[in-house]
């Protein structure tokens, strides 16, 4: 007996009327890991110099190593946020952007909460990256449920 498929709306109706949803999802997954990469670029502008950074983060970067070490972190979330959009399109890059994006967010909050004492600037930064990491959480999830492993 031979099996039919036919594909309706990123859906797969296999011989029998079993229906795979997972390639519907993929959109879904695409679309969060966009969102993330856009969250992880927006700190890029802190290379531009100390006046951005302290419009970013809220304090005054007078000390030029301080300077370099956190324009350096500009240029790192940049290279995140790249990986993550182009995760969105490459499936061969998306378990590493997973990966990537998931210890950059947990890594930041767990640092934040064992730290403590952030200035509001900060702590907008710290509520963002819980609902990056979130996101991230269910698009490994999703990921996952679709076949893939990191």
């Amino acid at each position: 007996m031979t099996r039919r498929v036919i594909a309706w709306r990123g859906a797969t109706v296999y011989n029998g009327g079993s229906v795979n949803r997972r390639p519907a999802m993929r959109p879904v997954l695409q679309a969060i890991l966009l969102l993330v990469s856009a969250i992880h670029l927006l700190p890029v502008v802190g290379v531009a110099g100390s006046d951005r950074l302290a419009s970013l983060y809220g304090i005054r970067v007078d000390d030029p190593s301080l300077e370099i070490l956190l324009r350096h972190r500009a240029v790192l979330f940049g290279l995140i946020g790249v990986l993550l959009g182009t995760g969105a399109f490459v499936e061969s890059l998306r378990g590493a952007a997973l990966a990537a994006g998931l210890i950059s967010t947990g890594a930041f909050v767990v640092l934040a909460l064992l730290v403590g004492g952030a200035n509001e600037p900060v702590a907008r930064v710290v509520r963002i990256d819980v609902a990056a990491f979130l996101l991230l959480v269910v698009a490994t999830g999703l990921h996952a449920w679709m076949g893939r492993s990191l």
